[in-house]
Parts: structure tokens; C-alpha cells; sequence
């Protein structure tokens, strides 16, 4: 492989000839090389741009490049495809120094992860997917050197050539997209990592002594739940403590497992799921679930939490994973702000500043409006349709008693099959949820699919589909793969379930991506951010004065974000203004 050739640029002379010839190129790659990962910490030394006729290199340190009116129009006019790799990395950087907003892009990374649909065993870093597809070999040994201080000759040639191949590699994954019938939601993807970017930026605002006085309380919680754990297991455990208590390490699974095979109570493990049917006839067995919860809570959302305070901002700032699990659904961390329990203990906390409101929008039953559009079933799309409580209705429908004599208890049941079926729920896990025999949940589960026929075909279809084909799709043509050892009764189970959810949850978060990339154009006229986005939630921070306008925008936004993939029965957006992210 030939040395990368470059031209360093490092005046406005050299600059103006550059924005020249690049500025005839549709296609332009885009790269930079930063002091440090946070953009609050660190400055954009290099700036790399290439085409298909060269590279250039911009040292700002040497130039106010960015400060130039026909390199900041490039970056941003819809006539360039800016193609760069780990897009969101580079967005946020130039939009936080510089205030550039970068596009229309292609991101070679979010596009080698669509390609992969899942698979596990495929990298997707720039030197992985280089000699993947373009069997190139790309060296990153210098990513981690110093960019602050006198750069070599090496490291501009590094520079250039991170840039240099994005173009190819572009070219091959887009026919790889065009192939798989990917390019609406590459599209899709490509349009979300702004207004993503912007989300990272802005940040979430949090009361830090909130924070603590709740941390406090389940830390005190967790002193008197772990002493009462271990004494209702005492009878199981052969050995006091030094300090009197019985000898027990009460996150240990194979200790609870041999502790409660010596109390008579035989557990195959202590994950939740496998004790939650136990729970009813062991108080043992319950008071372990309640230790597991304050045990979550302390370890998730004590005072490491507000370790990831900016000291720059006093604010969190979350990493969001944009294709971060099967089917699409963002995932989060440092912090992770999507499993912040939805309890007003917790999210009390997370607070507007002075003079600002938050507005906090979700889409109401999403995923049930989603199948019931997918599988033309006319009872529960006459359901929706009615603007009646669905569980009600599902339960008046399934049982027949007349809506309005439905008790809490029976809508508490069509509840639990509305949102459990379409995740395979079975009937063990059934029985355990709303306190019936395996028998008669297995009757239920009989009676709702007879009322829902058509949305136990499309099930029954998309868990087949996944056997067979070992692949499915979302709304919006998202590929999803599926691996697993045809002999094995308990993988395919779990892949059966996974076929039928797993379109479901990408097509909601299809859906949450096209209102994020709505609403970031629709704000613009405001003094208002999109601050959190939870599955099918989105939070925005707002002036108090505007606070009513940036209701109807959020609303009208999300509405017609779930009209693009939704046509058959009308979305529901529930939204409140508040002073907390409360509900």
C-alpha cells in the first residue's frame, strides 16, 4: 500500500485553494483528531478532509480555518455527503467548538453495524471493517498519541489517511445496503446523529442533594433488608459472622442456591425470573427479590451517579449507543440515564433550572398500536381505534362483561397479556404475575389469542420467521439476524421469543429516531433541548416562557413521526410541562 499523499493546510491562502477543489465534489470524507475524547476537555487539533482526487490536512492550531465562511458552508450544505466514521464523535466536537452543525452525512460505522444486523462476532472500528471489506490494513497505533503539542510528520500521514479511506469504504457498504434493502433506514440512522449529538451536549440537569437524601434512604433500606434476609435464611446457613450474624454473602448465587437447598427450598438459580414463582409460597424467597431490588438501586443509582457530573456544565452527560441492541433500540451509559427507575423518589431529582420547565413526551401503548397496524387484527385495531382504555376493552372482549362493569382486577389481568404475549410471556410467567394457576393462565392465554386471532398469526409468523429464516425485519426494512444451535429446545425458545419482539421494539425505536430527527429542526426557533430519550420518551428542557409553545411542537413532532410507519390507527402522545421529570 502506497504512502497517503496530503496537502497540509495551515494558511488562508492554501485553505481558500482547498474549499476551491473540494467544493466540486459531491462526496467528501471528514475526519478529525482531538486533545481529548470529551469535548468539554479537550480542542479539535486536525481537521482532514478528502475526495477522490486528494487529502488535506487543516492544523488548527496554525488557522482559523473553521472561522472561514467557505470551509464552515461545505460542512454544512445538503449539496456535500459528508462521509465520516463514528460520526457522533466528530458532530459533537465541531458543534461544540465551533457551533457547525455537520451534514448530510454518511457514517461508515453506524453503517457497518446495520450491515451486521446483530451478529456479535463482527467489529465495526475503522480498522476492522477496513480490512473486513476492503482487506486493508489501517494502523491506529498513533490514535492515542499527544495532539497538543508539535506534531510529526507521521501523525499528519496518520490524519490524512483515516480520512483517505472512508470514500471506498463507503462505496462498498453501500452496495452492501442497497443489496440488503437498508438504504431507508441507513438514511434513517445517518439523519439521527445530530440531533443526537446535540442531546449529549445539552446534557441533563440533576438536584445533587436530591440525589444524595435518596441515596441515603436505600442505603438505609439495604442496612435492614440484608439483616432480615439473613435471618430468615439463619435456618440454612451452618455459621455465624464475627459479627453474630449468620455467615452468608448474600450476592453469592451459589451460596443463596445451597442456603435455601438446606431450608427444603430447591432453585435451579436466582435469577428473578426464576424465583418470582416461588416468591408466593417462600416469604424467604420474597424478601430475596426485595433485597435484589435495593441491592440494584444502591449499586446503579447511589452516589456514583453523580460522578459523572461535568464540572464544566454541573450537568450529566450520557453516552447514547445509537444502534446499541438487537433491533435497533438505543442503549446508554456514563450514566445510564434509561434506567433510572420510573419512581418519584428517583426522578424527582433530575430537575429544570431556574426559569425553565421540562417537557416530558411518551408515546402511549406504541408497541401494541405497532402490531395491531402489522397484523390487520380488526378487534384490537377497533380497540385503539374506539379511544376507550385498551385493557378494559381487551378484558370486557375476553371475558364478556360489558366495558363499564370491567373490575380492576380483570383489567389488571388483559393488561398483563397485552404487553407479556408480544414478548412471550407464558403461562408460568403469567400465573406468577397476577396470582392464577399455571391452569388458568394457560386458559387465558387460549381465550385472548382467540379474540386476538390475527395478532396470534402475526406472532406465530414472525417466531417462524426467525426459525426458518433466521432473520426479520422492522417498519422500516431494519435487517435483524438471528443465531442459535437448531438443537438446542432452549435457544430456539429464546429465539422464537426474540422473532416476535425484537420487530416490535426496532420499529418503536425507528419511530423515536424520526421524531428525534423532527423535533431537533422544529426547536430551532426556541430556547429549548432535547435533554433524554427513553425507548419511547423524550424529555426537552425549555425556557418557562415557551414552555405551552414546545408543548404543541413536541406533540405535533412525535405524531407525525409515528404517522411515517403507523397508518392504520392513530398514535397517542401522553405529554405533561413540569419542573421535574415527573409524570
Amino acid at each position: 500500500m502506497a504512502e497517503t499523499a496530503y496537502t497540509l493546510i495551515e494558511d488562508a491562502t492554501s485553505l481558500q485553494q482547498a474549499c476551491r477543489e473540494i467544493g466540486g465534489h459531491r462526496l467528501v470524507a471528514v475526519d478529525t483528531e482531538t486533545t481529548s475524547l470529551d469535548p468539554y476537555d479537550g480542542r479539535v487539533r486536525l481537521l482532514q478532509l478528502s475526495t477522490t482526487d486528494g487529502n488535506y490536512v487543516i492544523d488548527l492550531f496554525q488557522i482559523n480555518a473553521l472561522d472561514s465562511a467557505g470551509l464552515r458552508e461545505l460542512l454544512t450544505s445538503p449539496a456535500h455527503i459528508k462521509v465520516l466514521h463514528n460520526a457522533k464523535f466528530d458532530l459533537k466536537m465541531l458543534l461544540y467548538h465551533f457551533g457547525i452543525e455537520v451534514g448530510p452525512i454518511f457514517d461508515t460505522f453506524l453503517a457497518s453495524k446495520l450491515i451486521a444486523a446483530g451478529r456479535p462476532d463482527l467489529g465495526h472500528g475503522l480498522a476492522a471493517i477496513s480490512a473486513r471489506i476492503l482487506n486493508e490494513y489501517v494502523d491506529k497505533s498513533m490514535q492515542t498519541s499527544w495532539w497538543g503539542g508539535r506534531l510529526t510528520e507521521e501523525q499528519y500521514r496518520y490524519a490524512a489517511r483515516d480520512s483517505e479511506i472512508l470514500l471506498p469504504l463507503r462505496e462498498q457498504l453501500t452496495s452492501q445496503l442497497v443489496e440488503l434493502g437498508m438504504v431507508e433506514v441507513a438514511k434513517l440512522e445517518f439523519d439521527c446523529v445530530l440531533p443526537l449529538s446535540a442531546m449529549e451536549l445539552a446534557g441533563m440537569a440533576i438536584d445533587t442533594e436530591c440525589w444524595r437524601r435518596q441515596t441515603a434512604t436505600v442505603l438505609r433500606a439495604h442496612e435492614i433488608i440484608s439483616s432480615e434476609l439473613k435471618q430468615q435464611l439463619a435456618a440454612g446457613i451452618e455459621q455465624l459472622s464475627l459479627f453474630g450474624e449468620p455467615d452468608i454473602n448474600l450476592d453469592s448465587p451459589t451460596q443463596i442456591i445451597d442456603t435455601l437447598g438446606r431450608m427444603g427450598i430447591q432453585v435451579e438459580g436466582t435469577r428473578s425470573w426464576q424465583l418470582q414463582p416461588l416468591a408466593k409460597d417462600h416469604p424467604v424467597i420474597a424478601k430475596l427479590l426485595e433485597y435484589r431490588t435495593v441491592q440494584k438501586a444502591l449499586s446503579s443509582y447511589g452516589d456514583s451517579m453523580l460522578e459523572h457530573l461535568n464540572p464544566k456544565t454541573g450537568r450529566l452527560h450520557p453516552d447514547f449507543h445509537q444502534i446499541g441492541a438487537t433491533g435497533g433500540r438505543m442503549s446508554c451509559s456514563n450514566p445510564n440515564l434509561q434506567q433510572v427507575p420510573n419512581t418519584p423518589e428517583y426522578r424527582s431529582c433530575f430537575r429544570a433550572p431556574q426559569g425553565r420547565k421540562l417537557v416530558i413526551a411518551d408515546y402511549s401503548q406504541i408497541e401494541l398500536r405497532i402490531i395491531a397496524d402489522w397484523s390487520e387484527d380488526t378487534r384490537l385495531v377497533k380497540a385503539l381505534m374506539s379511544g376507550e382504555d385498551l385493557h378494559s376493552v381487551t378484558a370486557s372482549q375476553m371475558l364478556g362483561v360489558p366495558l363499564g362493569e370491567v373490575s380492576k382486577e380483570q383489567r389488571a389481568m388483559a393488561k398483563q397479556l397485552n404487553y407479556g404475549l408480544i414478548y412471550g410471556l407464558g403461562p408460568q410467567g403469567l400465573s406468577a404475575r397476577i396470582n392464577v394457576t399455571i391452569e388458568e393462565a394457560e386458559a387465558l392465554i387460549r381465550t385472548y389469542f382467540a379474540t386476538y386471532s390475527g395478532v396470534a398469526a402475526w406472532l406465530k409468523e414472525a417466531a417462524d420467521r426467525a426459525i426458518t429464516d433466521r432473520e426479520n425485519r422492522t417498519r422500516s426494512g431494519r435487517l435483524i439476524t438471528f443465531s442459535f444451535d437448531p438443537l438446542d429446545r432452549a435457544q430456539v425458545a429464546g429465539m422464537e421469543r426474540l422473532g416476535k419482539n425484537a420487530p416490535i421494539q426496532g420499529s418503536c425505536a425507528d419511530i423515536i429516531k424520526r421524531a428525534l430527527i423532527l423535533l431537533h429542526e422544529a426547536l430551532r426557533p426556541l430556547d429549548a433541548q432535547i435533554v433524554n430519550c427513553i425507548h419511547d420518551e423524550i424529555v426537552v428542557e425549555v425556557a418557562e416562557a415557551e414552555a405551552d409553545h414546545c408543548r404543541s411542537i413536541v406533540e405535533r413532532e412525535m405524531m407525525a413521526a409515528a404517522r411515517e410507519f403507523i397508518r392504520s390507527v392513530p398514535a397517542s402522545v401522553d405529554i405533561v410541562i413540569a419542573d421535574a421529570w415527573l409524570k
